[in-house]
């Protein structure tokens, strides 16, 4: 049995609205979406995590996220969005916003 087309290798970027934070790491690692994109961040982990914009100015701020909680945020400019956890700095991930 083959795997399904959609089915994307660790680090390719992937289309959705949805990133899972487990087992320390925010997957997809790059999420491609287009201007007007709600993601949402579920963390699936037992450990906190927030959603934070790498540097400064940035839009993603979260709070400490427990297990199951969310985070949303609503694309409305193109670019690249690089992020991470405050918590665990190691955790890094990007969103591509394209029109």
């Amino acid at each position: 049995m083959s795997m399904p087309a959609s089915h994307s290798s660790t680090g390719a970027p992937v289309t959705g609205n949805s990133v899972a934070i487990k087992n320390f790491a925010f997957a997809p690692a790059t999420l491609k979406v287009r201007v007007g994109t709600t993601v949402t961040w579920t963390n699936q982990d037992t450990d906190a995590h927030t959603v934070t914009s790498a540097g400064t100015g940035g839009p993603l701020h979260s709070a400490a996220l427990a297990t199951h909680a969310t985070y949303s945020y609503t694309f409305t400019k193109p670019g690249t969005y690089t992020y991470l956890c405050t918590i665990h700095p190691f955790m890094t991930a990007t969103v591509e916003v394209t029109r």
